[in-house]
């Protein structure tokens, strides 16, 4: 089973499973033994719900035999980032300060991923509270990169994009206060979007910082990630940074192509304010070229310099994290892990006219970023400026945090969406990321797809796992 579903996308696995030529409950328990043979080296789970997944998967079984179909996630194998709720297991944010967390009800993407007949498989490992890893001294080890387990896998949605490359589901959920979806993508070959600041409900996912936290799906394909989107998008009153905009059908125009499209390239980012490893600059490059070849109108765009979006992100996101955790850090600082208090800690010492700069900052930031898009229909550049590094380098691990161009598109809560973009002569995955417009998710899906389908770096997978 595992060679034959293990990577199965979600898009053809939908299709099969609606024709009955795939069993839900063949499919689970292939994922299942996958699971059990492969993550004692990986570590993408911090817990496993097997039985809970087999429940569902007769019953999305059942209702497939009774003639009810709920839509292309109906059946599907998907995990999710354990910073969200679902009622009834724990939600542990991989720290000890919340051991035994157990979630009265689900998250409204949870509520949404079960409304459209979704099989959960278990919760993922994470940075700690999504801000201090990886680290060695929690409960549960660090994920592990499946195209190097000596390697980072990124973060903080590391148990995400783990499995992912790993085969042991075709979609998860993960979060992104200052890349926490986009780096593991880059960093393990898979696809993943942060979605527009409001796009995806955040009720029931523990918070980070408020105004820069977003949810958004985490997959193989840019077919299957359009998908999941369509499943989590929408409007959540209960959530007040949820924003009350139409849903776009995001596979409508996945086969139209690139000509006429008008893309602008932020070099600067990865050849000036902050160079690239020369190999993920030619990947860049490389990309640019394909995609004007086919007709694309390309033309550079300078934005402000990579650094200060750097830094005026990092102080809303200090700021705001500290607040969401200040009383756990005084009452219970040993119950951290070291990275995740230090950086939580330095939230501690802002002033309140640091934050109301960065926000006024922030504020002149998006004007000139949108002056910068007027006339283009999305933007390309890097998002990792290198490939992974080892995972027990920490000076190269800390290196990692400002060596990447995601946290501007936190700032102005633009959609951006990471793509695998080829391999590095070590064999890790290298990567380029999209940036459209306010709820412009679709024009991204569209050109990545493209993009995809030209190079077929989406058809690569770890050596060591595969059968």
């Amino acid at each position: 089973m595992s060679g034959d579903f293990a990577y199965l996308g979600l898009a053809e696995a939908a299709e099969l499973i609606r024709a009955k030529r795939l069993s839900p409950v063949e499919y689970v328990t292939g994922l299942l033994a996958r699971i059990e043979r492969y993550d004692g080296k990986y570590n993408a789970f911090i817990a496993l719900t097997p039985e809970r997944a087999l429940t569902a998967a007769r019953a999305a079984e059942a209702e497939i035999a009774a003639g009810r179909w709920r839509g292309p996630f109906h059946g599907m194998p998907y995990a999710l980032k354990d910073i969200i709720d679902v009622e009834g297991l724990a939600t542990t944010a991989h720290s000890k300060i919340l051991m035994g967390n157990i979630a009265g009800r689900h998250a409204v993407v949870t509520e949404r991923l079960e409304a459209a007949g979704g099989v959960l498989l278990g919760k993922l490992s994470t940075h700690e509270f999504a801000i201090g890893g990886p680290s060695f001294d929690l409960p549960w080890p660090p994920a592990r990169n499946p195209w190097s387990r000596d390697h980072f896998c990124g973060g903080s949605s590391s148990g995400s994009g783990a499995g992912l490359a790993a085969g042991f589901f075709p979609a998860a959920l993960g979060t992104d206060t200052g890349g926490s979806i986009r780096n593991p993508a880059s960093m393990c070959g898979i696809t993943g979007m942060k979605p527009t600041y409001g796009r995806v409900s955040r009720r029931g996912v523990a918070p980070l910082a408020f105004s820069l936290d977003h949810i958004g799906p985490m997959t193989r394909t840019v077919r299957d990630n359009a998908l999941m989107l369509q499943v989590i998008a929408g409007h959540d009153p209960g959530d007040p940074g949820s924003a009350d905009e139409p849903v776009s059908d995001y596979s409508a125009t996945l086969d139209q192509g690139v000509r006429g499209r008008r893309i602008g390239v932020i070099r600067h980012f990865y050849t000036r304010d902050v160079p690239g490893h020369p190999e993920q600059v030619e990947a860049l490059d490389a990309a640019v070229k394909l995609l004007a070849e086919a007709g694309a109108e390309i033309s550079e765009i300078t934005l402000p310099a990579l650094q200060d979006f750097g830094a005026c992100g990092q102080i809303i996101l200090a700021a705001e994290a500290y607040a969401v955790h200040e009383q756990w850090l005084k009452e219970r600082p040993q119950d951290y892990g070291a990275r995740a208090r230090e950086r939580l800690l330095a939230g501690a010492t802002l002033r309140a006219v640091d934050y109301l700069q960065a926000v006024r900052w922030r504020l002149q930031l998006r004007h000139r970023v949108a002056a910068a898009f007027a006339n283009i229909d999305l933007a390309v550049t890097a998002s990792s400026m290198d490939p992974a590094c080892r995972i027990d380098d920490d000076e190269a691990l800390a290196t990692n945090y400002w060596r990447q161009a995601r946290m501007p598109f936190n700032v102005t809560g633009q959609p951006g969406l990471v793509i695998p973009a080829g391999y590095s002569k070590g064999g890790l995955p290298l990567s380029l990321q999209l940036v459209g417009h306010p709820f412009g998710e679709a024009m991204l899906y569209r050109v990545a797809q493209f993009y995809e389908d030209a190079t077929g770096w989406t058809k690569h997978h770890p050596p060591e796992l595969s059968d």
